[in-house]
């Protein structure tokens, strides 16, 4: 497993797609984090993020005090998004191409092959988050400085906290992806599935069981997407009604945790045992 760990390494640090989707999440955090709010602070107009908002609130929320909920706060939806495409586009990949086979033939075992996939996507997804962090944080400091602004940061326990529970949302989209892309062996259609019920699948169902059948809110619940945002909720302590889309309180943290955990090891098992026990063709 640690060859094909190291292979794998590799083929992502030269694969464009890679950089390209975390260029995509990282351009959208800090221009829905950062970018808007701090342009309707400096014009005093309203804005689709800032309406409502007093202006000193706005200029708080770009502050380093508030970097974590700019760094994860688009982690359950958008960023999460972009997770699964990597999932589906790296594991998808090997059968789309045909080079499943010919690395079969090189005597790694699928299950050593499939574990070294997984480890280079969930080192990549740290690097992914690691990165976004650290431009976030650059936003910050560049405001606050110009601004005259005090530059309170949150505590180290805060800050790997939200770290590490950023890096559990991506992650678990990014196996979803990748288990999709065993089932279906392909690219295509998993990407498509995965971004359709994380973009609209997910909210459709919440709104319909809040307004019609609150009976079934524990199937809402349930869902990987609203777990990912009350953990994201939970590790930030960002208000409620300021917080991004999919972001929520629809259960408590310490519950989120362990079912994103579940959900991780699922994915994971699914994954392993569908690869070992099916034809690759």
């Amino acid at each position: 497993m640690i060859g094909s760990y190291r292979a794998e390494l590799l083929k992502l640090r030269k694969r464009s797609a890679v950089w390209v989707l975390f260029a995509a999440g990282l351009v959208l955090s800090l221009i829905f984090g950062y970018l808007l709010p701090y342009l309707g602070y400096v014009t005093g107009d309203d804005n689709q993020q800032t309406n409502g908002i007093p202006r000193a609130e706005v200029l708080r929320g770009v502050l380093p005090e508030r970097v974590m909920d700019n760094t994860i706060g688009g982690f359950p939806v958008f960023a999460g998004a972009l997770a699964l495409v990597l999932g589906a586009i790296v594991v998808g990949g090997e059968y789309a191409w045909g080079t499943l086979k010919t690395i079969l033939t090189q005597r790694p075992g699928r299950g050593a092959l499939l574990g070294g996939q997984l480890l280079g996507l969930l080192t990549v997804i740290a690097l992914w988050v690691l990165g976004i962090f650290a431009a976030c944080a650059l936003c910050s400091v560049g405001i606050t400085a110009a601004e005259g602004a005090p530059m309170n940061w949150p505590g180290p326990l805060e800050l790997l906290q939200g770290l590490a529970g950023g890096w559990l949302v991506l992650t678990m989209w990014c196996l979803a992806g990748a288990v999709l892309a065993v089932a279906f062996r392909n690219v295509a259609l998993p990407i498509g599935f995965g971004v359709v019920w994380i973009l609209g699948i997910e909210a459709l169902l919440a709104g319909l069981v809040s307004s019609l059948l609150p009976d079934l809110e524990f199937l809402s619940d349930a869902m990987p997407g609203a777990n990912a945002g009350a953990l994201v909720l939970s590790v930030t302590g960002m208000a409620v009604t300021n917080a991004p889309p999919g972001v929520r309180d629809a259960v408590g943290g310490e519950r989120a945790l362990l079912t994103l955990l579940a959900y991780t090891v699922v994915f994971v098992v699914l994954a392993v045992v569908t690869t070992r026990r099916r034809d690759v063709t």
